[in-house]
């Protein structure tokens, strides 16, 4: 039914789940060996496959349930040159893998999808390297680097490309270059430690305002992930120019520090329902924030909290 690519519905408003952390589902709840905490070469078995439509299945419902669009990930983000031959995929490999998940995405949006319920398919892209220490990249070199991904989605039926889990801005801006480049649609979304900066101490401001200069404001939007709103809603500040281009939040479920989750062995799922309470008051002071979804020790319990806390009824326009 649908073939959006560049006629994005997220785009013309209303609102959009997505899924919330599946490497941490994987781990934890499902007692599954992730290396290198890389969910792709699922995709190369049917029993991970299998897994993987498990896991999506009852985000779809409740976006379903609700009426509302749906951005459907790609299991992705590790699947890049530094990360993807330490579990034996070449080059070659890699373009194959990330072409193929999208193959995969569509054929779940051909079973899901309802007029009520777009779904948007989007290529993961994550860091280089860890997304929980400052890394250094200058934006040249992040743009060829991420080219092999991006030009890989640019390939497939991807919608849109998504970098999550960015800390510095070098290798945001060469990301939304290299998306430029290849004519495909980008999202950058930043994640900040406790204080609402990122780790090298950039404030969530700065990231933003340089990688818009930095790239004519070429991303269609911005996110923040992988942090605990009470980690980055001190950052915000209610009616900046900056702040608007934020229209997405998957927050982690622990109040933890990302040093304390690098640590732990067992999972923080937070409260799911003060977490929905926290998303209900981003949504008030920033109503721009339609797109909602989870990160690391959130799982579809935390997405319908969520929902039940910005609109209890069909339809999560507030």
């Amino acid at each position: 039914m649908a073939k959006y690519r560049h006629d994005l519905p997220q785009l013309k408003g209303g609102d959009f789940l997505t899924d919330g952390g599946m490497e941490t589902t994987f781990v934890f709840h499902r007692g599954m060996e992730l290396p290198h905490f890389a969910s792709f070469p699922l995709l190369d078995t049917d029993e991970g496959r299998a897994e993987i439509v498990r896991y999506f299945e009852p985000y779809i419902e409740i976006a379903r349930t609700r009426g509302v669009g749906f951005i459907l990930d790609s299991p992705t983000w590790r699947a890049n040159p530094d990360w993807g031959p330490r579990l034996g995929y070449d080059e070659d490999g890699l373009i194959a893998l990330n072409i193929r998940s999208i193959e995969f995405l569509e054929s779940l949006r051909r079973r899901w999808e309802t007029p009520e319920t777009p779904i948007v398919l989007e290529g993961v892209i994550g860091p280089r390297g860890d997304g929980y220490k400052a890394g250094n990249m200058d934006p040249a070199d992040a743009e060829d680097y991420h080219s092999l991904q991006i030009e890989a989605f640019s390939r497939s039926s991807a919608d849109v490309v998504a970098a999550f889990t960015m800390n510095t801005t070098g290798e945001a801006i060469g990301i939304a270059r290299a998306a430029k480049a290849a004519a495909m649609p980008c999202v950058i979304s930043f994640t900040v430690e406790t204080d609402g900066g990122l780790v090298n101490g950039t404030s969530l401001r700065e990231a933003i305002e340089l990688t818009e200069e930095a790239t004519g404001g070429s991303p269609i939007y911005y996110m923040v992930n992988c942090a605990h709103p009470t980690h980055f809603d001190q950052a915000l500040k209610n009616g900046d120019k900056w702040v608007k281009r934020i229209v997405g939040i998957r927050a982690n479920s622990s109040t933890k520090s990302h040093q304390e989750l690098d640590e732990s062995t067992e999972i923080d799922i937070g409260d799911p329902v003060d977490l929905g309470r926290r998303y209900r008051a981003l949504r008030k002071d920033y109503p721009d924030m339609r797109i909602l979804g989870g990160c690391c020790g959130t799982d579809h319990r935390h997405l319908f909290a969520i929902c039940e806390a910005c609109a209890p009824t069909r339809g999560m326009a507030t």
